[in-house]
């Protein structure tokens, strides 16, 4: 593992309470106090027990002991108070952190650009700092955990030290006992046994670090056909048929053959802590009989033996601990440094200022001027020497055969993607110089792959938690989506899917792609772009669509991507895309009346599924 200097930990360190600070709020400060109290409260008993025995053993004054009794019920007594009432809150605080934990990563796949989201790279850097923070509790749990047991490592040390001041001052009358030299002689016994567990502990995590990352790919392909086909209803019927549970039962036995190969460090990883055990028992068992030769000797009562002998084992029960948590923050700064490097990756494309107009006669004009594309990582263009111009209010349909580039061109003028060559305009200026997000504002979009969620179903469709329901219901009935509507149990209150609602209403492929064509339509954006909006439609929803097709545009900008070009005839112009590129544009009647081309031979091919 690579090491770091002082410097950069202490910077790491202090940019991960940043993030707590930010995304799970008070949890790392309400652990501190919790063990400040908690630490402190064994101290306050041991010095209240020890006076308790001296006055007993020697003045016997009565209400000296009940002074002390009293005193000893009511620190704990506030102490159990404070902490029950500190650890609810805490308890709560860490059964969120989890899920807290999750957002870091939503939020910051939320703001990456959609190259990136597509990158292998990078999603496997995102993919291997959540393994070492859910799967392992690397990184920022750590740090969570760490502020206790450094809290207390503090708390044990200091208050040790200043508990045992008076073992060292008090003279026994013996030369050899009260040598100063025994100061040094116990602090080396406490300081072997605190180092010799600290290098056990931390033998024993680099061992089970290292058997978790041979495992790590196990562990991935298990999750995979755990939570992916076994318990994911749509791939789980593939898996009863082709039996591909017989797949993870292999895994399972390589698994297995790889833990016997490894018993040798599973043997290691419990023989340092005994070594590390037997070091601290010779450790204590030097300063139990230094102090029993030293009250032997007449140096103090028998309640500072008590007070002496608890507060040298807490001392190097603190140095033990401290040692561990230095090493330990070097392991987790490393861990922390891999999630910052996540974190910290930039987003290339250019992100614009101007304003986008808002123009009351949604004059809104957009302009392929050659313009070419290819995908990350790949040699061929998917877009070549593009040049299409189009208005707000023009229906335009985009046809050709898979591969043409026609969801490719869809998804550069969302600006998901910025072509290789060439500019996209609006209204005169390249899209790249308008805010993004204000850009993004102006379409409603219904991509072939969409997603419906566990929301309900005005949720679905407005795509927020406050939403107009009027709005809502009447885009449904424009998608579609009426007669379903009215048998949902709960109108539009209606949960889809039963991931957080058991009562929750299962879609139908059809009835999904119309809520989400009337998700589209509540957006109420000046351009809307539907990538195959009848694909998962019977023929009679189809023809629903279609024969509303001006009532659901309106005056919007309608781009359609279709195979069916049955939906071209109710374009004012189509596109054809052939292997990249705008090989024909035209209105129905006039690309079918070039017999030579292409959009002439993709409607021969499907007229006989086409009804006159």
């Amino acid at each position: 593992m690579k090491r770091m200097s002082i410097q950069k930990r202490i910077s790491v360190t202090m940019r991960g309470f940043g993030i707590l600070k930010q995304y799970c709020p008070g949890l790392a400060q309400g652990m501190a106090c919790y063990e400040l109290i908690n630490s402190v409260q064994p101290f306050l008993s041991v010095w209240f027990s020890a006076q308790i025995i001296n006055e007993i053993a020697t003045h016997r004054r009565i209400k000296t002991v009940i002074i002390y009794v009293t005193g000893v019920v009511l620190a704990n007594f506030i102490c159990a108070v404070i902490k029950s009432m500190i650890h609810r809150i805490c308890s709560e605080k860490e059964s969120q952190m989890w899920s807290w934990f999750g957002k870091i990563f939503s939020d910051k796949q939320i703001s990456l650009d959609f190259v990136d989201l597509e990158s292998v790279k990078i999603q496997q850097q995102r993919q291997e700092a959540e393994e070492n923070l859910y799967m392992f509790g690397n990184g920022l749990a750590q740090l969570v955990w760490g502020t206790s047991s450094l809290v207390r490592a503090f708390v044990n040390i200091l208050a040790s030290i200043a508990m045992t001041i008076t073992l060292f001052v008090s003279k026994s009358g013996n030369k050899v006992i009260d040598n100063p030299a025994w100061i040094l002689i116990l602090l080396v016994c406490i300081a072997l046994g605190g180092l010799s567990n600290s290098k056990a502990t931390i033998k024993e995590h680099n061992i089970f670090m290292k058997w978790c990352k041979d495992t790590v790919w196990f562990n991935r392909a298990f999750m995979f056909f755990g939570n992916e086909l076994y318990m994911n209803p749509e791939k789980a019927k593939d898996v009863r048929i082709y039996e591909q549970n017989v797949i993870a039962e292999k895994m399972l036995d390589k698994l297995i053959q790889h833990d016997r190969k490894n018993q040798a460090d599973i043997f290691k990883m419990s023989v340092y802590p005994a070594i590390a055990y037997v070091i601290i028992g010779l450790a204590n068992a030097v300063c139990y009989l230094f102090i029993a030769t030293k009250a032997f000797f007449g140096a103090f009562g028998v309640g500072s033996i008590v007070q002496y002998a608890a507060v040298l084992s807490r001392l190097g029960e603190g140095l033990q601990e401290l040692m561990f948590i230095l090493s330990d923050n070097e392991v987790y700064c490393n861990y922390l440094q891999k999630l910052y490097e996540y974190l910290d990756l930039p987003n290339h494309m250019y992100q614009g200022s101007l304003t986008v107009e808002k123009r009351d006669d949604n004059e809104y004009y957009v302009e392929f001027r050659d313009v070419s594309f290819k995908y990350p990582n790949t040699a061929t263009y998917a877009l070549r020497h593009v040049n299409l111009k189009f208005k707000v209010g023009e229906k335009l349909a985009v046809v050709g055969m898979n591969g043409s580039g026609k969801t490719t061109f869809i998804k550069l003028m969302c600006r998901l993607y910025d072509p290789d060559e060439g500019e996209i305009l609006l209204n005169g200026v390249n899209i790249q110089k308008y805010d993004y997000d204000e850009y993004m504002s102006i379409f409603s979009v219904v991509f072939q792959d969409f997603r419906l969620f566990s929301f309900s179903l005005g949720q679905n469709v407005s795509a927020s938690t406050v939403y107009d329901g009027d709005k809502v219901r009447e885009c449904l009935k424009k998608a579609g989506f009426g007669a379903r509507l009215q048998a949902m149990p709960n109108d539009i209150e209606t949960c889809l899917y039963k991931d957080f609602d058991t009562d929750g209403v299962e879609l139908s492929g059809g009835e999904a792609q119309k809520t989400a064509l009337a998700r589209a339509l509540y957006k109420d954006a000046p351009f809307m772009i539907l990538d195959e909006p009848t694909a998962a439609l019977d023929p009679l929803s189809e023809y629903e669509v279609y024969s509303k097709f001006n009532e659901i545009a309106d005056s919007k900008t309608a781009i359609y991507i279709s195979h069916r070009l049955a939906s071209c005839r109710f374009c004012d112009e189509i596109a054809v895309f052939h292997t990249g590129e705008v090989i024909q544009k035209g209105t129905h009647q006039e690309l079918l009346a070039d017999k030579k081309g292409k959009y002439y031979e993709l409607w021969n091919a499907q007229s006989q599924y086409y009804n006159k």
